[in-house]
């Protein structure tokens, strides 16, 4: 099913039915896998087995062309966290800007900040102060202490990017040491997140809450899970990778049979989505190009299912481009939540394409929506990786990118290069189009340019003396 595309934000109060014994206003929950690419899940891949996600898909809408809003974690968690493009927050990568070596930079790329003003109000807050109950799980990565960012409760989310002291406790280090007293020696952390979660929905079954369930799973380094790894060895995937990612799916399966129990499925929204492409050492996102950390399409496109029985149609499809910073809009519009005063949202309310009534708002001369990615860093390639983006190098060299209905536009700021795709007829993004379309590549090229203005985008114009040809 295709819908119109949009172009700006508009909130209108969405009275939604329920049964008598639930909240009038939704439950939200929001699972976001970390590193699992959009040729991750079973319903795009048979190789890995994810049922429960596969069941949210059957019974909810699945997006085709959805997108993270960047290519690694942090950047792209405070995006959608925030509603905002990355130069609103200045939340452009993890650590440094300048990776990889010197030598190999010709620019001095914009400096980094680590983790969004804790003034910009996330959905939590937004929530919070709207009178729901909320609970971060699992991977923050957007500071220190999530309850200090709009959340009423924290299980294991701090500044870590990777699962500090691993998979199974006990753990030797980190936010979830705190919790080995409560669990016996080699419990999964998608366990412990599904306890969590559980207890949370059983204590707040009578009022609105909004869940943030954010797994480590699949980030590195990988652990194999017991009882699963066996399978899939010498199936095409990677057996520990592709253990983890149904190991996870597990904890999705008792979120999901949990709602059930208590009688919240038909008013919780669940949207289930990834931060950013798959780790190429370990998953192949073919027939997209590259993966994490890249802006071609394997970096950035994601799997995406939403499911709301009260308003979403089961067995529904969508492939209409949208991103996550959509989600922000989108969560408060379906609650019939106010945005926060003065507050930017760059992304659009997805409730009509949920609903299949009415339609987004369009860009008049255009009648489509346009989708960016600015990324004013350098970002070095993978030991061992079998493609990076453009050279062994880097997967990610300074420039922005961006989507136009089937047109893809990448431009670097090295030297000025721009690529263009049609994703129709080349999702692979192998033949560049810039130069036997200078006049596509060129308008495109302006409404980049205009884009950039608009948001403050920097974009690095000082050479690295280091830097050798």
């Amino acid at each position: 099913m295709k819908f119109p595309l949009a172009t700006a934000f508009t909130l209108a109060v969405v009275c939604i039915s329920s049964a008598s014994a639930q909240p009038a206003r939704p439950n939200i929950i929001y699972i976001n896998a970390d590193d699992l690419g959009v040729m991750d899940v079973g319903y795009n891949n048979p190789l890995y087995q994810t049922p429960n996600i596969d069941a949210l898909c059957a019974n909810g809408m699945k997006f085709t062309n959805a997108y993270a809003p960047a290519a690694n974690c942090a950047p792209s968690r405070a995006c959608v966290m925030t509603g905002q493009y990355g130069p609103r927050h200045g939340v452009y990568t993890v650590g440094s800007s300048s990776r990889g070596s010197a030598s190999n930079r010709k620019l001095i790329p914009i400096k980094n900040k680590a983790l969004p003003s804790l003034d910009n109000v996330t959905i939590a807050a937004a929530f919070q102060n709207a009178g729901y109950r909320t609970i971060h799980l699992g991977k923050w990565h957007l500071g220190s202490d999530p309850t200090q960012q709009g959340f009423d409760i924290n299980v294991g989310g701090d500044t870590s990017g990777s699962p500090t002291g691993g998979y199974f406790s006990p753990f030797t280090r980190g936010s979830m040491e705190s919790l080995n007293d409560q669990f016996p020696a080699k419990t999964h952390r998608v366990d412990i997140y599904a306890d969590k979660a559980i207890e949370f929905m059983r204590a707040n079954q009578a009022k609105p809450f909004f869940m943030h369930m954010a797994y480590y799973s699949v980030h590195t380094g990988l652990e194999p899970v017991p009882g699963l790894v066996e399978k899939y060895e010498g199936t095409g995937v990677h057996a520990t990778y592709a253990s983890m990612v149904e190991k996870m799916d597990q904890g999705i399966g008792r979120i999901l049979d949990e709602l059930e129990a208590l009688g919240l499925t038909e008013n919780t929204l669940v949207l289930f989505t990834s931060d950013n492409g798959g780790h190429l050492n370990y998953s192949d996102q073919t027939p997209h190009r590259a993966g994490k950390g890249s802006y071609f399409e394997g970096g950035i496109r994601e799997p995406m299912v939403v499911r709301w029985p009260a308003q979403v149609a089961p067995g529904t499809e969508c492939d209409t481009p949208v991103i996550g910073i959509d989600f922000f809009p989108t969560f408060l519009q379906a609650a019939g939540i106010v945005p926060p005063k003065d507050k930017i949202l760059d992304g659009v309310s997805l409730m009509p394409l949920l609903t299949q009534q009415g339609e987004l708002p369009e860009l008049a001369e255009l009648n489509e929506r346009s989708l960016y990615w600015h990324f004013p860093i350098y970002l070095q390639s993978y030991r061992g990786s079998k493609e990076s983006s453009h050279d062994p190098k880097f997967r990610t060299r300074p420039g922005s990118a961006m989507r136009l209905g089937k047109w893809k536009l990448h431009e670097y700021f090295e030297d000025g290069r721009l690529e263009l795709y049609d994703l129709d007829a080349d999702v692979g993004e192998r033949k560049n189009l810039a130069t036997t379309m200078p006049e596509k590549a060129s308008q495109l090229h302006a409404m980049m340019k205009q884009w950039r203005e608009q948001t403050g985008a920097p974009v690095p114009t000082e050479l690295n003396p280091k830097f050798k040809r």
